[in-house]
Formats: C-alpha cells, structure tokens, sequence
C-alpha cells in the first residue's frame, strides 16, 4: 500500500490560544469565538481551511469555513452554546478543484485551448461523485460528462463556472494534503453572567431594621427588593460562618474585644462549626436556603465568600491538626503581613503530608453550598493557596456544575492575578481601585481590553470593598462615588459595590489608611438608608442604561478617544454592527467644573462627515445635536459629573421628516 505523502500545508500563529492550549480561552455562552491563524503552502494551489469544533459532551465535529483575507492570513467565527468544556481545532488542505478552476479560467480569459483541462475536471468531478449523497452524485456525473463531451465549448465552460458545481466540490472533494492543527484547543464556556452583571456587596448582620441588633438572615431578606430594584445582578455576602473568639478583633481591628463584639467573619470557626456552618445569630441552614430562594424570586443570585482560614476554635484545629503549620514549641503559626499580625486567623497549610485529604475537604465545602443554592463564589485571597489546588478545584466543580462562577480576590502581582485567571476563575478583582488619573486609567484598561489576556482574564471593577476605601473617595464627597460609580459601571461589563457604605457615600477613614472608620468587618453598623444625599438613583439609572445598551454588556469594544483635557476621560463603546453606540464622558475632578473639545471618531463609527448626529445622555435624557468630529462638553461635578451619549444616526424618512436612530 502507498504511502501518502507529507502534507505541504503549514497552520501557524492560530489565536486564539493560551499557552499552547495549556488552559482554556473563556467565553460565555453564545459569545462569539473568532479565530485567526497563518496558513500557506508552497506553490501557488488554492488552500482551503475550516475550523473545527464540538461542545462539551460531544463526540462529533462540527466546522465553520475560514476566510482568507490576504497575506496568507485566514478567519473564522464560530459559538458555543453549551456550558463546560468545549474544545476547537484547525484543518487545511489544498483545495484541487479550486486551483484547477482558477487554471481554467485564466487560460480562458488568455484565449487559449483548454479541451485537455476541461478532461481533467471532469475526472476530479466523477471522482467526487463517489463521494457525495446519491442526488447530488447524479448531478455530478451529468456534469461530468459534459465537461469530458465534445458540446460547445462555452457551454462546458459555462458547467465548470458554476457556483453551485463550487459548494458541492467543496463540499464532498477529498481534502488533499490534509493537515490538521497539531493541538485541539479548549474553550470554557460559562453563563453571561461571568461576563456581564452587576454585584453588590453587603453584610447581611448590618441588614437590621432595628438599629443597635444584628440582624438574621430572615430580617436582612427585606433589603433583596431594593438591591434588585436597583438593577443589581449579584449578592455578595461575606462569611456568614460562626466566628472564633480566641483573639477576637475588637472595633477598628483593635486587639482586645468586648464581651459583646461580634469580630471579623474572616476568622471563620467556633464551636457551633466551621465552613459548613451557618453563624447562630444569623439563623440557620434553612433560614439560609430560604434567603437564597427569596433572592433568586428579586432576580438576584447569592455569591457567598470562599475563604479557606480558620479561627484557633474551628473544629478542623481540633480533628485535622495536621492540616496546619506548627512551630518548633507546638503551637499553631498564625497568619502574618508584617507589621500586621492576624491571631485571630490561621492558615491552612497545603504543603502538609495530609495535602490530598485536606483538598478532597476543600472540594467538598464547595460542593455543599452549590448544593443549597450558591451558584457564584468570591474567593479570598487565593493568591496565598497554590495554583494546582485552585486549578483542581475549579476543574471538578465544573465538571459537575458547569454554571459556578469564581471570583478571584487577589490584589497582588499581574502574574499571579493572570496565572489566577488561567487555573479557572471566572472573573478577576483589578487596580481599578488605585487608577484615578487619564493616563493611569487609559494605560490600564487598554491594557486590560486588548491584552493577550483578555483571552482568560475578565476583569471584575469594585468602585470599593470593604477593606479599601481609596483617599479619592476620601476627600472627593459625592461627586467622587458619582465618578467612580460611573466609571466603573461603563468601563468594564462587570463591575461592583460594597454597600450600603457606596450608595451613603461613606468617606470616613482611619487617617493615613485606606480602612474604613468603624469598619463592618469589626462591629454590626446601622445604615439610615433614607439620607437624601445617597445615591440609589443615579446607580439604578446606570443600571438600567447597562441592561438597555449591548455595547456596555462586553469589553473588548472599549476605544478611548482623544480630548483636549487630562481632566476628562472619553471613550467609547459598541456592537459590532455598530447599532449600538456609546460615547462616555467621566470629569476625573470631583471638585472643580471641567470642560474640553471631544475628538469623535465618525469615520469609525460610520457617521457622516457632512450631516449632523443626535448624541442622546442617557443619565439625563438631554439631547445635543453634534456636527463632524470635534465637539464641546462642559460638566460641573456638583451637577452631575458624566455624560452617557447614546450616539444615534440620522435616517432621511420617505414622509419628509428626519428622525434619529
């Protein structure tokens, strides 16, 4: 039997791809995958190259034709609609019939004979008839054998010509000189909310309508409408696990507690139980799946708080004592940041020999609350665990419930967050927080939206958690929540707020610190929600502007736009089709009133030079009529410190009137 021969077909430069397929590209379901890659050969043949695909579960491919758009570049797009692990690779091959057609016609078109041409198409069409269903095979070998008669030349050429000869060529020919990528890639594809929604954190001991008591889970069920109604997606809910009392914090992380402080939810563990346990004065595990479902009833999905830590009075001290790191006098080594110090909080230690049951454990905390309803997890500090237990973990969670979403806590070096994001999260906390200036937010954010990155990394914008509260909050009053609010809602497609602290614009710091002055994490707080300064209207508006406009539901349309004031931020964002645009204007200033020429891309955004547009502010329903590419903008941070411009074109009506859209 012969031996084929080498394929001299070459795929090279394929994105996306991360890391070799090492880990999996992230996308959401029916989000769309375009895919890009080098491909050639030597001579001059015709190539042709498809993408292939399968969803998770799936045995068989499915594939979508590259393009090829010059420079031996080709493209394809193609979507996955099931949740988990999908996976897609690349096949080219020369396509013979397409270089034979080429040939054909350009000797034609030279004047020359082509009988011996036209033989030989003939030859690859019958061959192909072999090949395809038993109707199109007919019509094959009709074809065929006009191509091999010795009728009208133009009418055997008209035969070779024909598209619909083309797609059935290119459908059953055999692929010669096949290659296939070398690497089968993967794709997790997770729900839309891993990429877009909205989050809002709250303790839910402070949830009180009572001042002066905590509250249980059934009392804080009262603030679910409002949160909803203020277009929130997400709940976040820090550690609502009993808390140690062995070195209790006291008020401000002070060291010494009184009798009645209920110290920090972080020091998870008491002798009421541990990860699995709901704390005794927020109710019980029913009181907890009641919570759930009437949060889901809101429209709202409850994130709860993955901190693998433990107080000295958490059972596993007492039953696992090898799980955790011991110093030469026996004790147990507490957690450390010098100068600060957490005796309240010991660490697990992952590199004990007992490391496999102490992950088998993990896992199954995890397991237990998707069993009762939490679908989206924020993990705390995973940058302090290693990388193969998160990557394990998140795996198998998967495997048996593709919809989870982890939320990655980890403030720390751009390589660890990144390799973070690759292990599996589904979303990644930022330096949104410390980026305030033009420079420092046009530098970030491009580098978060068009990065290589962006690929496995969803950034998730916090205007504020509860252990930072940055000085711009500090010292900008209202206009500088106004401003971040609005920047982080319209800059990433995710963002979030601790509150009721950021709707109150609560500004009070320790001094020199970015740690809030009579701190929740540390004592139960009142909240008059009722102050009139709160801003519970401008976040439900900004919400509702998200959720009405598709070019703020994704990333990676984001383009800043050039203005004539390092004040002033603008930037824009779109659909691909352009049907929906928006134009973002944020003053950086919560103190003073700035105003500066705006540079708008029209030719980008398929805006006529010679006609004006309509610009539409969505925060406050004026509208501005605007001519070419250089307008002027004005904003008064005591007013409202933001524009929203829904950018909307002008459409010449067969009744004589103009209208935009």
């Amino acid at each position: 039997m012969p031996v084929a021969s080498p394929s001299r077909v070459i795929i090279e430069n394929v994105r996306p791809e991360v890391d070799s397929g090492r880990f999996p590209i992230k996308r959401t379901v029916g989000e769309p995958i375009q895919v890009t890659a080098d491909i050639f050969a030597d001579g001059h043949d015709v190539l042709a190259a498809v993408v292939r695909y399968r969803e998770a579960g799936e045995d068989t491919w499915r594939e979508v034709p590259l393009v090829h758009t010059g420079h031996d570049h080709w493209e394809g797009c193609f979507s996955l609609h099931v949740l988990g692990r999908g996976e897609y690779t690349l096949e080219a091959w020369i396509d013979r019939f397409a270089s034979w057609k080429r040939e054909l016609r350009k000797k034609v078109d030279a004047g020359q004979d082509v009988h011996s041409e036209l033989l030989e198409g003939a030859a690859w069409v019958r061959q192909t008839a072999d090949r395809a269903p038993a109707a199109v095979a007919e019509r094959l070998r009709h074809i065929a054998d006009l191509l091999a008669s010795g009728r009208d030349r133009q009418e055997r050429i008209h035969a070779a010509m024909d598209e619909r000869l083309a797609e059935w060529m290119a459908h059953y020919a055999e692929r010669g000189s096949l290659v296939r990528y070398d690497r089968v890639l993967p794709v997790m594809v997770e729900p839309v909310l891993a990429r877009f929604g909205a989050w809002y954190e709250m303790f839910p001991r402070s949830a009180s309508p009572v001042p002066g008591r905590a509250a249980t889970l059934r009392e804080a069920e009262w603030r679910l409408p409002a949160i909803a109604a203020m277009g929130f997606d997400v709940l976040y809910l820090p550690p609502i696990h009993p808390i140690g009392r062995s070195f209790r914090k006291g008020p401000n992380n002070s060291l010494t507690a009184g009798p009645n402080d209920p110290g920090s939810p972080w020091a998870i563990g008491a002798a009421e139980g541990g990860h699995r346990a709901i704390h005794p004065d927020l109710g019980t595990l029913d009181d907890f799946a009641h919570f759930v479902a009437a949060a889901r009833q809101a429209g709202l999905e409850i994130a709860l708080d993955l901190a693998f830590q433990c107080s000295p009075d958490h059972p596993y001290v007492r039953e696992h004592p090898e799980w955790f790191r011991h110093r030469p006098d026996g004790t147990i080594k507490y957690a450390e940041n010098p100068p600060k110090k957490y005796q309240d909080i010991y660490p697990l230690d992952f590199e004990c020999a007992a490391w496999r049951a102490l992950q088998d454990e993990l896992i199954d905390v995890v397991l237990f609350w998707i069993a009762r309803g939490v679908s989206v997890f924020r993990v705390d500090n995973p940058h302090t665990k290693p990388f193969r237990f998160w990557e394990r973990l998140i795996r198998e969670v998967k495997e048996r419930h593709p919809s989870t979403i982890f939320l990655s806590e980890a403030f720390t070096r751009p390589k660890v967050m990144r390799y973070l994001a690759k292990c599996g999260f589904s979303q990644s906390y930022t330096y949104f927080t410390w980026r305030n200036t033009k420079h420092e937010l046009t530098e970030y954010f491009t580098e978060l939206m068009h990065s290589p990155a962006r690929e496995y990394m969803r950034p998730n914008l916090f205007a504020n958690t509860p252990d930072i509260l940055h000085e711009f909050l500090q010292f900008g009053g209202r206009p500088a929540f106004q401003i971040r609010l609005i920047l982080a809602a319209t800059l990433g497609a995710t963002y979030g707020i601790y509150g009721p602290a950021f709707e109150l614009c609560e500004h009070r710091a320790i001094p020199g610190t970015e740690e809030y002055l009579d701190s929740e994490k540390y004592q139960i707080r009142y909240w008059d929600l009722d102050q009139p300064h709160n801003l519970c209207g401008l976040i439900t508006r900004i919400n509702r502007i998200r959720r009405e406009n598709p070019a703020l539901q994704s990333d990676w349309s984001l383009h800043f736009v050039p203005n004539d004031n390092d004040k002033l931020l603008s930037y824009i964002k779109s659909t691909p089709d352009r049907s929906n645009m928006l134009l973002t204007v944020v003053s950086l200033d919560p103190h003073h009133t700035q105003s500066g020429w705006i540079h708008v891309p029209v030719e980008r955004l398929g805006l006529p030079w010679e006609e004006p547009y309509q610009v539409h502010d969505l925060l406050t329903d004026e509208r501005f009529l605007w001519n070419g590419s250089t307008n002027f903008v004005k904003l008064d941070p005591h007013q409202l410190p933001a524009h929203v411009f829904r950018i909307r074109r002008r459409i010449r009506s067969e009744r004589d009137f103009d209208y935009f859209e």
